[in-house]
């Protein structure tokens, strides 16, 4: 069967244009072609059109508002994911305008399909107890325990992704004076980060065992599971989720993404400049790193507590002895 316009295009988008153009990460690309699989597998399921059938045609925004609509109604997804899925639709029309340009009119009517607005999650961190159990919870007496001290430590102390972190090698790792670790975020984009001492001593250590300090390891993966594969985003939530016990802390829903949260509310109350936290965190805008600050809510309260000071006593008056404001409460209610 002759292949449609659309998969033409489509396999053009990802190969030539995301890849080879625009180089985005791993993970931006596979968020794209999730986006397309979903609406591919929507319209044959719900339209009667399977994909080796499905065209440009077809690719109308009737058809992506239906679809939109069966992601939140039937899949039950959230705001937030309606609009990754959404982004990666628009990014692909801006593309296809141009390879098409008599499809300009279809495209724009997508292209208007708006963004929803949702409520901004609370920055999930954790305590400094929580931390301090989580990071001393792994028996170093096992070599499993010794790669996952040394992993949750790096976690913490670099604030990486977790895709950052599976994807390091120990070709990323510098041990000697200053200790870093070469990260790529994403984009592909480069950055530094410094080593603490005790995660450097951990690394140092764990390194050693396996032999990861020899040259021919170079390009390794870091951290492995049981059979000395690479260790998958899943497989590091397990990781956590073993020394998350609800017997000695706070909060048993620790995920990967938390130690980042924890570093950066860390390093926000330390007041470390936005402009270097947003550079360790590898944000690519100030206004992404700025959510630490509006969830700093210690911060917050320390300082007015500080500046009302001077101006509150302990010797609060009683509202109850106040005769003319009870008869105006009592009032209200007439």
């Amino acid at each position: 069967m002759k292949p449609t316009d659309f998969a033409y295009v489509l396999e053009k988008y990802f190969t030539n244009y995301l890849i080879e153009r625009r180089n985005l990460s791993d993970n931006t690309i596979l968020s794209y072609s999730d986006a397309f699989s979903l609406l591919l597998s929507f319209c044959s399921d719900h339209l009667g059109i399977p994909p080796e059938r499905f065209t440009l045609k077809n690719f109308t925004c009737e058809t992506i508002d239906k679809f939109l609509m069966w992601l939140e109604q039937e899949r039950h997804i959230s705001v937030s994911t309606r609009n990754q899925r959404l982004a990666a639709i628009h990014s692909f029309v801006k593309y296809l305008q141009f390879e098409y340009p008599d499809k300009i009119f279809q495209c724009q009517k997508i292209l208007s399909i708006p963004i929803k607005k949702g409520s901004k999650p609370l920055i999930s961190h954790m305590s400094d107890k929580d931390l301090s159990h989580i990071l001393n919870a792994p028996d170093v007496s096992t070599s499993l325990g010794r790669r996952d001290a040394a992993m949750l430590s790096l976690l913490y102390d670099t604030g990486a992704r977790v895709q950052e972190l599976i994807n390091l090698t120990p070709s990323d790792v510098r041990l000697e004076n200053p200790s870093i670790i070469k990260i790529f975020g994403k984009g592909r984009k480069e950055r530094h980060v410094p080593l603490m001492a005790q995660t450097k001593q951990l690394l140092k250590s764990y390194m050693a065992e396996h032999s990861f300090n020899l040259p021919r390891f170079a390009n390794h993966p870091l951290f492995t599971n049981r059979q000395g594969e690479k260790l998958t985003r899943a497989g590091v939530s397990y990781i956590i989720s073993k020394y998350c016990t609800k017997e000695e802390m706070s909060d048993c829903k620790i995920t990967p993404h938390v130690f980042r949260h924890t570093k950066a509310m860390h390093l926000r109350r330390a007041g470390i400049n936005m402009i270097y936290i947003r550079d360790f965190l590898g944000h690519a805008e100030l206004s992404t790193t700025e959510i630490y600050a509006r969830a700093d809510t210690e911060s917050r309260r320390e300082a007015l507590e500080k500046v009302a000071a001077d101006y509150i006593t302990d010797e609060v008056p009683s509202w109850q002895k106040d005769t003319t404001l009870l008869d105006w409460l009592k009032g209200l209610g007439k």
